[in-house]
């Protein structure tokens, strides 16, 4: 194989690089370094107030249409599961049991998605059979889907 050859294929080799995390990635994974730190440096007595705070806070900072989805779920957790500690996540809100995150919601402008979403982790106990959904899209809460997820937030913190 000559020289050219080489060089050829090192570069096409070098275009294809990936580049790894994106912006919003890499700006997600700060949040949650911050939030770790802060966290720590809370007061066990006061960290359930701190963190409905910064949800609030970040729920404040969101798009209009993000901004009301985003109120009126953390208006649906604190009803249907009053137990699950609001707190930030990745600079989501989410919300936890003995600091363990179950649910989150995710707008749709932090990853500049079409739409926003309300996701559950392994913690929460929606376990059916040998498959279930773990994230809900969410375009707009009528009081049929309203009802649907305060079900689903009281089952996962159950």
């Amino acid at each position: 194989m000559t020289n050219t050859q080489k060089s050829a294929r090192s570069s096409t080799a070098a275009q294809k690089k990936f580049d790894g995390f994106t912006a919003e990635e890499r700006a997600a994974m700060k949040e949650h370094a911050q939030e770790l730190k802060a966290s720590a440096r809370r007061s066990p007595r006061t960290a359930k107030a701190d963190g409905e705070r910064d949800v609030l806070a970040k729920i404040a900072e969101m798009a209009d249409a993000d901004r009301v989805l985003a109120e009126r779920l953390h208006e649906i957790v604190q009803s249907a599961a009053p137990d699950l500690a609001p707190k930030l996540w990745y600079g989501m809100p989410a919300y936890a049991r003995a600091g363990k995150v179950v649910c989150f919601f995710q707008s749709a402008q932090k990853f500049k998605t079409r739409y926003a979403t309300l996701g559950f982790s392994d913690q929460a106990h929606l376990d059916d059979g040998t498959m279930w959904p773990t994230a809900y899209a969410l375009t707009k809460l009528t009081a049929a889907t309203e009802a649907h997820i305060g079900e689903l937030i009281s089952t996962a913190a159950s």
